[in-house]
């Protein structure tokens, strides 16, 4: 063959394809992206985090909750029937509003998972 007359058909688009910017365009088909480098990873985002860190944070709450229930049925010490009531409220105020704010926080680091899910129609 000559250099006048290549071989490809159609040179300038095969040596310098078009490539779309989007990374799932360049997956083989049925590889399941999980790692924490892909563009989507949940695992990048601090809300992601924070989010999972306030689920953990309801732990507390939720203890001076059933402690306030346990003392309530079975009193013990000096504790008055008022602080009960008082500490009974603010373990359940505490523990909704913190773990309503941790799965917020947590569904909206997931935003370019779920995105890159419709994008994609991957049901994984």
């Amino acid at each position: 063959m000559s250099a006048h007359n290549p071989a490809v058909a159609d040179f300038r688009s095969e040596t310098y394809p078009k490539f779309s910017g989007k990374i799932q365009d360049t997956y083989i088909e049925g590889y399941v992206p999980s790692s924490l480098s892909a563009p989507h990873s949940s695992l990048q985002r601090t809300s992601t985090w924070l989010g999972m860190g306030l689920l953990m944070g309801t732990v507390p709450p939720a203890g001076i909750l059933i402690w306030a229930l346990g003392v309530m049925t079975e009193p013990a010490g000096l504790q008055s029937a008022q602080q009960h009531q008082t500490l009974l409220w603010i373990g359940i105020v505490a523990t909704v509003i913190v773990g309503v704010v941790a799965s917020f926080l947590i569904w909206y680091g997931r935003r370019y998972y779920r995105q890159y899910r419709a994008e994609t129609g991957r049901r994984d």
